[in-house]
């Protein structure tokens, strides 16, 4: 069982509040490092430099979108086996089996509620302690 507070996350979304949002729940279940982007492009350049557990990343921002994201981390071998979450705002099917396509470990459909998150956490990693 890992420990949600030895999780390391990289939260992606253009918005800040969804950011904060996703932060705070995220804080909820115990998990400590948390770093942000606000946009795809950022979000590949963080993890590259510095990989985590798991990337929770927005469908729709700019220059770079949740799904190419997800595309260019399972390209990088050193990164490509990073735990993945989309955030969308919609329960796109088309989207979610675009992303199943390319590797995604769950998706978390907005609004989400912290036992919803935690949900799809245990999903990837298993029970969180």
């Amino acid at each position: 069982m890992p420990s949600a507070a030895a999780l390391n996350v990289l939260v992606v979304d253009d918005q800040l509040t969804m950011r904060s949002l996703v932060r705070n729940s995220l804080q909820q279940l115990g998990v400590r490092e948390i770093r942000e982007a606000a946009d795809g492009e950022i979000a590949l350049r963080e993890v590259v430099t510095k990989p985590v557990h798991l990337v929770i990343s927005d469908f729709n921002m700019p220059n770079l979108d949740g799904l190419g994201l997800l595309r260019a981390i399972r390209a990088h071998p050193p990164i490509q086996t990073t735990a993945f979450i989309m955030l969308t705002g919609r329960a796109d099917r088309e989207l979610v089996q675009r992303a199943v396509q390319f590797g995604v470990n769950n998706y978390l459909v907005k609004p989400f509620t912290v036992a919803q998150l935690k949900e799809k956490l245990e999903g990837v990693f298993g029970p969180l302690t």
